[in-house]
């Protein structure tokens, strides 16, 4: 399928996604959406930076749109996520995607207070991305009702599994209701995630898709070490003095990017943010300049940079470093594109070594460090060892690596019979669409 029009997705949607700048759909995007669409559970393998996030997300808001609720909202998809960082941008994909629904949706996580969380719970929900920490401190204090949840998301299972999350994971599904449909993604597939996928999943749909765990070879990579109070000051001698055609600048926050747009101008450079807070037109408006060559400088978040295609991309600077390793390969593929040469710069403060050691663990290199410029930082170097290859760190499996390759899905216990205890989906009993599977 070249197209997402051709997936089944609905007009509204297509125009978000037209309006994100995405073209066309990723391979797990393709295998997930139309399952989706159809009612079925999908059990996929697949890391971060694989377009997963849409994948889920499009489906459960076609949906809920088909299903408007009458009456006070409920929450009726819930996301859940190991990270408040992952929730966040989960949540973001939700504002982009929805912005011509009208669906209802919120994020909540620990560490922060809860005041604003429990407003927005009690005015009413149609979707909820959560931590699972959070979200059954909330639903013990009487603020979150499950009952009503028919479309579950369980991201980075493993990712759950290693935080020690499983058994609030578990806590969780014994408060949804027997009816409903699920999703669950992990980037491996250990036995304890095979065993979750027996009690979650009915007759699923397997997608695997293996990640780029190694960047492209014509693509220059560096790291520049510099103190974070230095990094617009690095930023704008790179872009005046080192012949930059086109850069795509990546920030961590939505914020920031919004700064360093401010920065930049008062410098000299013309640039425009992208990420999921800005409206409709003002992401057509830098999309359109950016892809005519009339804008220099891009500035986004790893969110809202999903789907950008743009050949005449010379330049990529981390200007901070993702916190996903797989999010750095992302990044970086948006330059040496249709056979060009490209250059892919990071830049790492005193806070982002353990992010330079993920990232060089994932790619299997060490990146080479840039020491020619006037404001490396010798307190920002973080210790260096040996980065290994890809797949070999043990990754929670035994012999390491990722268990599940092409061809291994038939190895892998069925999740038929553990699930809904009865559910009434066997045999494709669901149908098309959510014709099958009715109220309680």
């Amino acid at each position: 399928m070249s197209d997402f029009a051709s997936l089944g997705l609905i007009d509204p949607l297509l125009r978000a996604l037209k309006a994100c700048g995405y073209e066309q759909p990723t391979p797990i995007q393709t295998q997930a959406i139309p399952p989706l669409l159809a009612g079925r559970d999908v059990l996929g393998c697949a890391q971060t930076g694989t377009g997963k996030t849409a994948a889920f997300a499009l489906p459960v808001l076609q949906h809920l749109d088909a299903d408007p609720t009458r009456g006070p909202r409920r929450i009726r998809a819930l996301v859940l996520s190991p990270t408040r960082e992952l929730a966040a941008q989960i949540g973001e994909s939700f504002d982009a995607y929805a912005a011509h629904l009208d669906l209802r949706h919120h994020v909540i996580f620990g560490g922060v207070g809860q005041g604003a969380q429990v407003n927005a719970l009690r005015r009413g929900l149609d979707i909820l991305v959560a931590c699972p920490g959070r979200l059954l401190d909330l639903h013990n204090q009487g603020y979150v009702d499950l009952s009503d949840v028919d479309f579950f998301v369980l991201d980075e299972a493993d990712r759950m599994l290693d935080m020690g999350f499983i058994h609030d994971v578990k806590r969780v599904m014994q408060l949804l209701p027997l009816e409903r449909q699920n999703l669950l993604f992990s980037a491996t597939m250990p036995s304890a995630i095979v065993e979750l996928s027996h009690e979650l999943l009915d007759d699923p749909v397997m997608v695997e898709v293996t990640p780029q765990a190694t960047t492209v070879e014509r693509i220059d990579q560096k790291v520049m070490f510099v103190s974070k109070a230095d990094k617009r000051r690095l930023l704008a001698d790179i872009l005046h003095n080192q012949g930059v055609g086109q850069a795509m600048v990546f920030t961590r926050t939505k914020h920031g990017a919004n700064r360093l747009v401010e920065q930049l101008d008062k410098a000299g450079i013309e640039a425009m943010a992208i990420h999921g807070n800005k409206s409709q037109n003002a992401r057509t408006r830098a999309l359109d300049a950016f892809r005519d060559g009339r804008l220099g400088v891009l500035v986004a978040t790893d969110v809202a940079s999903r789907g950008i295609d743009v050949d005449t991309v010379t330049h990529v600077i981390n200007f901070d470093l993702p916190n996903e390793p797989e999010s750095y390969v992302h990044r970086i593929g948006r330059t040496g594109r249709a056979g060009r040469a490209g250059t892919a710069i990071a830049f790492c403060d005193q806070t982002e070594g353990a992010y330079l050691r993920d990232i060089e663990k994932l790619i299997g290199e060490t990146i080479p460090v840039d020491l020619d410029h006037p404001w490396h930082a010798d307190d920002a170097v973080p210790p260096r060892t040996p980065a290994r290859p890809p797949g070999r760190d043990g990754g929670g499996n035994a012999g390491g690596g990722r268990r599940r390759r092409g061809g291994r899905q038939g190895n892998l216990p069925r999740p038929g019979g553990g699930g809904r205890r009865g559910g009434g989906y066997r045999g494709g009993g669901r149908g098309s669409g959510r014709g099958g599977r009715g109220r309680r």
